[in-house]
C-alpha cells in the first residue's frame, strides 16, 4: 500500500466452473456500470507509533475513486491529513482568544461531546450526516440519564464545532463546513418573569421554578432588610440596585469608586479559572462604563469601607491589602462563585423564592424603569451592547406592563407645560403605577421596611377644573400646574413636585 494511494476495480463475478471470484480475469471489469472502484491509502504513523491505513470503496466509476483519493492523498505536508479529533486538539492548543472563559467552554465541548463522537473520523471525510448523528446521540444519552439537553446547549456545541471547522477551512484542510448544515431545534431566549403570589404558591406546591425569575420590589426589600448586618450587604445592595454583573462587583476596586462624586467606574472584572482568579476586561466594550450611585448606596459603601478598615486593624500584618471593595476576611479578592453561593444561602434563609444572582440585574432594571428612568439610561447602567437587548428583556419583568389597560383614545395628547395627568370627568385621577413602584424602591433602600412604609409619602389628588391640590402625609400642598379637560397622561409620567 503506497503513501500516495491507488485505485482499483472490483466485482463479484465468479467462475461458473470453480465458483471462485474471477477478479482480474473478468472480461467486464472496468466497463461502466460493472462492479465498484476502491482505494487504499497509507497514513503517517500515529502518536503511539502504530500503522494507520484507510480503505474506501463503493465508487461507481474510476473517476469518482480518483477524486476521493485526491481529497485524502498525502500532501506535501504530512500533518495535513488529520482526524477530526486531532484537529480539534490542535485548534484548542492554538487558540489565544477571544476570552479565557470562551476557550474553557470550547475545551469542555470537545472533551465531552465532539471528540467522543467525531474524533475517529478523518477531517476530510466529515459530513453533515456525521454531525447530525452526533446531536441525535447526545440527545438520547441525556434523556437516558434523566436530564434532557436544551436547545441552547446544542447550539453552543455546534458553534464550537463550526468555529473549529472554519479554522480548518482557512488552513486549507477542508472546503466545506459540515457543522453549518446540521439542523437543530431553535433555541429561544427565556423571558424573565416576576415572582408573583400565584407563582410563589405554584412553586411551593410543585417545586417547579421558571428558568429566569425576578423578585418584586417588596421581595427585594425583604432580602436587603434580612441581610443588613451581613458583611457583604454592600455587594448585594449594589447588585440589586445598580445591576452589576457578579464578576464586575468582585473586580470593583476602591480606586474605581468616587464616593464624593457618587460614581463607580466599571473597568474590569474578576473571573475564576482552574481555581485561580484572573483580572480581565469587562464582557463587552459597552460594559466598560460609569455607573451613577445614589446617596443611599454611597452611605452603604462608606459604612462598608469603615468595616473593612476595622478588619484590617484587627488582623494587622496578616491582612492583605488587595485594594478590592469586596474581599475575604484576610483582604484577598473574593471569587464570583463565592458571591453566588453566599447569595443562595442568604436568600434561602430569608424565605424568598429562588432567583439567580444574575437575576438581580433584571430586578435592578425593573426598579430603574419604575422610578422613571429612560430606557437608554437603563442600558448604560447595565452595560448592554444594544438597547434592543435591554428593551427585549427588561419590560417583561414588570407585571404591571401586562396589566395596564389600553388607552381609550389613540388620539390622546398632552399639551406642553402641563405636568399633571388630567382627571377623568367621572372620577378622581388614580395614581400612576410608577409612583407605587417608586415607593417600593424607596422601601428597598431603607433599613427597616415597616418603618419605611410608615414614613413613605402618600399622594392623593383632589384636583378639579384647571388646578389641583395634593395631600402629602396630612399636609396639603397646592399644585401650581394646570390641568386641561380631556388631557390624558402618557405612560410613566411623574407626579409634580409640590412647592415647599
Amino acid at each position: 500500500m503506497s503513501a500516495r494511494g491507488s485505485v482499483y476495480g472490483w466485482c463479484g463475478c465468479r467462475d461458473p466452473a470453480t465458483g471462485g471470484r474471477l477478479g482480474s480475469r473478468c472480461l467486464q471489469r472496468g466497463k461502466p456500470g460493472h462492479g465498484s472502484w476502491y482505494l487504499p491509502l497509507e497514513l503517517p504513523a500515529g502518536l503511539d507509533g502504530h500503522r494507520r491505513r484507510i480503505r474506501r470503496g463503493g465508487f461507481p466509476t474510476r473517476k469518482a475513486a480518483e477524486k476521493a483519493l485526491a481529497r485524502l492523498r498525502m500532501p506535501e505536508d504530512p500533518e495535513a491529513v488529520l482526524t477530526t479529533g486531532e484537529w480539534l486538539d490542535r485548534w484548542l492548543a492554538q487558540r489565544t482568544g477571544p476570552r479565557e472563559s470562551t476557550i474553557r467552554g470550547y475545551a469542555a465541548h470537545v472533551r465531552l461531546y465532539l471528540r467522543p463522537c467525531l474524533g475517529d473520523i478523518l477531517l476530510a471525510d466529515l459530513t453533515a450526516q456525521h454531525v447530525q448523528a452526533m446531536f441525535t446521540a447526545i440527545g438520547r444519552q441525556h434523556e437516558a440519564e434523566g436530564r434532557p439537553v436544551t436547545a441552547a446547549t446544542l447550539t453552543r456545541i455546534r458553534a464550537t464545532l463550526r468555529a473549529a471547522l472554519n479554522a480548518a477551512i482557512r488552513a486549507g484542510l477542508i472546503t466545506v463546513n459540515a457543522a453549518s448544515r446540521a439542523e437543530l431545534p431553535s433555541a429561544r431566549r427565556p423571558r424573565p418573569v416576576v415572582w408573583t403570589a400565584a407563582r410563589v404558591a405554584d412553586w411551593e406546591r410543585t417545586g417547579i421554578r421558571p428558568p429566569v425569575a425576578v423578585w418584586t420590589p417588596t421581595q427585594t426589600a425583604r432580602f436587603l432588610n434580612a441581610i443588613h448586618g451581613h458583611r457583604l450587604y454592600a455587594a448585594y445592595h449594589l447588585l440589586a440596585l445598580r445591576g452589576l454583573r457578579r464578576g464586575e462587583a468582585a473586580g470593583l476596586r476602591w480606586r474605581d469608586i468616587d464616593l464624593d462624586g457618587a460614581a463607580a467606574i466599571i473597568a474590569c472584572q474578576l473571573q475564576q479559572y482552574d481555581g485561580r482568579l484572573v483580572l480581565c476586561p469587562p464582557k463587552t466594550a459597552g460594559s466598560e462604563r460609569a455607573v451613577a450611585v445614589d446617596r443611599t448606596t454611597v452611605a452603604v459603601l462608606r459604612a462598608h469601607k469603615a468595616a473593612q478598615e476595622a478588619e484590617r486593624a484587627t488582623l494587622g500584618k496578616d491582612y492583605h491589602d488587595s485594594g478590592y471593595v469586596f474581599t475575604c476576611l484576610n483582604g484577598d479578592p473574593m471569587a464570583p462563585d463565592r458571591l453566588s453561593r453566599t447569595f443562595r444561602r442568604l436568600s434561602g434563609e430569608a424565605g424568598l423564592p429562588p432567583v439567580r444572582l444574575h437575576d438581580l440585574r433584571h430586578g435592578a432594571a425593573t426598579l430603574a424603569l419604575a422610578a422613571g428612568a429612560d430606557l437608554k439610561v437603563v442600558q448604560d447602567m447595565l452595560g448592554h451592547s444594544s438597547i434592543v437587548l435591554t428593551a427585549d428583556t427588561t419590560p417583561r419583568c414588570s407585571p404591571r406592563s401586562h396589566t395596564r389597560p389600553p388607552r381609550t383614545s389613540p388620539r390622546s395628547s398632552f399639551k406642553p407645560g402641563a405636568l399633571c395627568p388630567a382627571p377623568p370627568s367621572h372620577a378622581s385621577p388614580s395614581r400612576p403605577a410608577t409612583v407605587a413602584e417608586a415607593r417600593d424602591l424607596a422601601v428597598a433602600l431603607t433599613r427597616d421596611a415597616s418603618s419605611a412604609a410608615r414614613h413613605a409619602p402618600t399622594w392623593t389628588s383632589t384636583g378639579t377644573g384647571s388646578a389641583g391640590t395634593f395631600r402629602r402625609s396630612g399636609a396639603t400642598r397646592t399644585c401650581c400646574c394646570r390641568w386641561e379637560a380631556g388631557i390624558r397622561p402618557y405612560h410613566g409620567q411623574p407626579l409634580p413636585i409640590p412647592a415647599r
